[in-house]
C-alpha cells in the first residue's frame, strides 16, 4: 500500500508531459471543489431558510394543541384544568374559543377569525415578540389586537375610543327571520395593538378575550374551540400526550406543532432532497472531467508505467496508483471546497452580502451535518470516478 500511495502523491502533484493534459487536470480539480463549495453553501443557505420559517411557526403555533374530534367546542371544566395543570413537563395552557366574525368599520367590512384567548395565553405565545405596535389587551373585555394586513384593509389605528370596531358574529339557531339585525350579534371593541407575522396570518387572525368570543357565541363558560399548551424544553411529549388523553377523554385530537405544520415540514423537507439531488449532479460531471483527466495522465505515463511493470509492480498495483491518486484529488476538493464554503457562509453572517429585502439578510446556518453530507457524497462519487479510470488501465498497455 505504501508504495502505491507514495507513486499516486508523486503523480498528483507532478506535471503531465503537455500543457493540454495540465489544464484538463486543473479544470477537473477546479469542478471538485466548486461542486462540494456549491453543494455545501446551497444546504447551509436551504437551512437557514428552514430555521426562518421554523421560527415563524414556534411563535404562532404553540407546542401542543388539543380541540374537539369533531364539532368545533367540548367541555373543559375546572377540575380538567387543575389536573392538566399538574402534569409535568407541561409549563402553561390556554382556553381558546375561535369562530369566524364580521369586522365593520365605517363602511367597511373584513372578514376574520376572532381568536378569544384567555389570561394565560400570553405565556403559552410570546405575543410581545409579534406586536407591531400598540399593546395586549391583557384579559380586558372589549378590546382586540389586530393583523396588520387587517388593519390595512379597514384603515383603523389603536385606541380610537371616538369609533369603536364593530364585531357582528352571527347567531346560532334554526327557524325562519323576520328581521335582519335579530340575525346577528354585535360588540364594540378597540383595536389595542396591531401584531405582524406573516401576510396569512396578519388577515386571518384577530385576538380579543375569551369572555367576549363566549359572549358573542353564547357559549357556556366550560365550552372551548381548543386549548393550548407550552411545554418545557426537556418534557416527554408522549407521557403528556396520554395524560391529556386520560383527563380529557378519547373524543379530543392532540398535536405538537410539528404535527401541526405537517404538509410545511414535509414541504421544507422533499425541497431539500430535491436541491441536494440537483447540486449532486453538479458533482457529477466534475467527476466525469476528473475521469477524464486521469484517462490522459494514464496515457501521457504509459512509458512510467511499463517501467514500473518492468521493475515487479503488478497490474492491481498500477491500478492502485490511480484510485489513490484519484481519491487524494477527491478528497483534498472536497476538503478545500468544504473549507471555502464555510468561509462564504461566515462572511454572510457577518456581513449580510446577500440580502433578501432589504431589510432582511439572506439566512444561513453552520451545520456539521452539511459538512458530512458532502464529503460522505462526494467520497462514494469519487470511489466510483477512480475505479472507473484505473480500471481503464490493460495488460496491453503495459506490456506494449
Amino acid at each position: 500500500m505504501k508504495f502505491p500511495l507514495y507513486i499516486a502523491k508523486r503523480y498528483l502533484f507532478s506535471r503531465g508531459s503537455t500543457q493540454a493534459i495540465n489544464i484538463i487536470t486543473a479544470i477537473a480539480a477546479v469542478g471538485i471543489i466548486v461542486g462540494a463549495l456549491s453543494l455545501f453553501v446551497v444546504l447551509s443557505a436551504f437551512d437557514g431558510l428552514k430555521n426562518l420559517h421554523l421560527e415563524y411557526t414556534s411563535i404562532a403555533d404553540p407546542d401542543v394543541k388539543v380541540y374537539a374530534a369533531q364539532g368545533k367546542f367540548f367541555e373543559f371544566t375546572e377540575a380538567q384544568k387543575q389536573q392538566i395543570a399538574s402534569i409535568k413537563g407541561l409549563t402553561s395552557f390556554s382556553s381558546i374559543v375561535e369562530n369566524q366574525v364580521i369586522l365593520n368599520f365605517k363602511q367597511k367590512r373584513q372578514n376574520a377569525i376572532i381568536k378569544g384567548v384567555d389570561a394565560n395565553y400570553v405565556n403559552v405565545i410570546a405575543v410581545d415578540s409579534i406586536l407591531d405596535y400598540g399593546n395586549w389587551f391583557d384579559g380586558k373585555e372589549f378590546y382586540i389586537v389586530l393583523g396588520n394586513q387587517i388593519s390595512n384593509v379597514l384603515s383603523i389605528g389603536i385606541n380610537n375610543y371616538e369609533t369603536p370596531l364593530d364585531l357582528v358574529m352571527p347567531k346560532a339557531g334554526k327557524g325562519q327571520i323576520t328581521n335582519l339585525m335579530d340575525a346577528f350579534r354585535t360588540e364594540k371593541v378597540i383595536v389595542s395593538g396591531i401584531y405582524q407575522l406573516t401576510n396569512e396570518m396578519d388577515k386571518k387572525y384577530a385576538f380579543t378575550s375569551i369572555t367576549l368570543a363566549r359572549k358573542l357565541l353564547n357559549l357556556d363558560k366550560n365550552k372551548v374551540s381548543h386549548i393550548e399548551a407550552r411545554l418545557a424544553p426537556d418534557a416527554n411529549y408522549g407521557f403528556i400526550r396520554t395524560r391529556l388523553t386520560e383527563i380529557l377523554g378519547p373524543d379530543v385530537v392532540i398535536k405538537s406543532r410539528i404535527q401541526l405544520n405537517d404538509a410545511m415540514y414535509k414541504m421544507l423537507n422533499t425541497e431539500n432532497l430535491i436541491v441536494y439531488l440537483l447540486f449532486t449532479l453538479v458533482l457529477i460531471v466534475a467527476l466525469f472531467s476528473l475521469i477524464g483527466a486521469m484517462i490522459m495522465m494514464i496515457i501521457d505515463k504509459k512509458r512510467n508505467l511499463q517501467t514500473l511493470h518492468k521493475l515487479g509492480a503488478s497490474l492491481k498495483k498500477i491500478r492502485l496508483i490511480f484510485f489513490l491518486q484519484g481519491m487524494l484529488m477527491t478528497i483534498l476538493g472536497g476538503l478545500l471546497g468544504v473549507f471555502l464554503g464555510v468561509i462564504l457562509i461566515k462572511i454572510q453572517q457577518a456581513t449580510s452580502l446577500v440580502m433578501i429585502t432589504p431589510s432582511l439578510a439572506y439566512p444561513t446556518k453552520l451545520n456539521f451535518l452539511n459538512g458530512v453530507i458532502v464529503l460522505g457524497t462526494l467520497y462514494v462519487l469519487g470511489i466510483i470516478a477512480s475505479s472507473i479510470a484505473s480500471l481503464s488501465i490493460k495488460k496491453e498497455i503495459l506490456v506494449g
